[in-house]
C-alpha cells in the first residue's frame, strides 16, 4: 500500500471534507470572539449634593473579575473614605475551558483536512483511521455541549457582576442612604454573545459531521454488507 502524500482536493466537494472546513472556521470564530475580549463599564456615583463621581470598571479575558480593581487605592468619594475594592466573581474556568476546546478543534480540523487532502488513500484503506476519527469527533461533540453551556453560564455571571446591581453590591459606598451608584455606560459584549452562539453551532456542526465520519468506518460498511440485497431470497437449509 502506498503511504506517500497525494494531493487530492476532491474530498472538499464531499460532505466529509467540506464540513471539516466549516468546523475549522467556526472554531476560529468561537475562541476568537471570547479570547480577545476587553471591556470597560463606566459607573456614575450620585452623591446627593449635586456632585457626581465616576469610576471605570475594566475587565478582560479570562474574566477573573476579583483581579480587576474598581478602586485601585484608598481614596475619597462623595466625602467618604473608600478602601481598595475589587470586582466580585470569577468565570475564568468556563472561559478558558471554552477557548481550550475551540483551539483543540481548530488544530484537529487542520490535521484532519491534511489527511483528507493528502492521505485519503491511506485513510480509507485502514480501519484505524476512520474509527479514530469518529471517536474523536463524537468526543468533541460532547465537549462543545459542555463547554458552551458552562461558558453561557459564566458569561451571565460576568454580566450580573458588572451591571448596576452587581456593582452596587460590591461597593460599600453605594449602600449609603443618600448615595446612588449606576452603570451609565456598558462594555459592548456582542462578541461574547457571538462566541456562545458559535459554541452551540459548533456542537451541531460536529454532530452533523459525525454521521459522515461514521459512514467511513467498518461498522457502517458491515451493517449494509450483511443485509440481503433486493430480490434475493434466502435458500432454506437442506434437511
Amino acid at each position: 500500500m502506498m503511504t506517500g502524500f497525494r494531493l487530492n482536493l476532491s474530498p472538499l466537494k464531499e460532505p466529509l471534507g467540506f464540513v471539516k472546513l466549516v468546523e475549522w472556521l467556526t472554531a476560529i470564530f468561537a475562541f476568537g470572539c471570547c479570547g480577545g475580549f476587553s471591556g470597560k463599564n463606566i459607573i456614575s456615583i450620585f452623591c446627593g449634593n449635586d456632585r457626581n463621581e465616576t469610576l471605570n470598571a475594566i475587565y478582560q479575558y479570562p474574566f477573573r473579575l476579583s483581579h480587576f480593581p474598581l478602586i485601585d487605592k484608598n481614596t475619597t468619594l462623595c466625602n467618604h473614605s473608600v478602601t481598595t475594592t475589587h470586582m466580585v466573581g470569577d468565570s475564568a474556568s468556563s472561559a478558558e475551558f471554552f477557548v481550550g476546546v475551540g483551539i483543540v478543534c481548530f488544530l484537529y480540523s487542520m490535521v484532519a483536512l491534511l489527511v483528507y487532502l493528502g492521505y485519503m488513500h491511506v485513510y480509507k484503506d485502514s480501519d484505524f483511521g476512520p474509527i479514530f476519527d469518529f471517536v474523536i469527533t463524537a468526543l468533541l461533540v460532547f465537549l462543545w455541549l459542555v463547554c458552551s453551556s458552562a461558558w453561557a453560564k459564566g458569561l451571565q455571571n460576568v454580566k450580573d457582576a458588572t451591571d448596576t446591581e452587581g456593582i452596587s453590591g460590591t461597593l460599600a459606598l453605594c449602600k449609603g442612604s443618600n448615595i446612588t451608584c449606576e452603570v451609565t455606560d456598558f462594555a459592548n459584549m456582542r462578541t461574547l454573545n457571538i462566541s456562545v452562539v458559535f459554541g452551540f453551532l459548533n456542537m451541531f456542526v460536529w454532530a452533523f459531521n459525525a454521521w459522515f465520519v461514521y459512514k467511513e468506518t467498518r461498522w457502517h460498511s458491515r451493517k449494509f454488507s450483511s443485509q440481503p440485497g433486493p430480490g434475493r431470497q434466502q435458500v432454506p437449509a437442506p434437511i
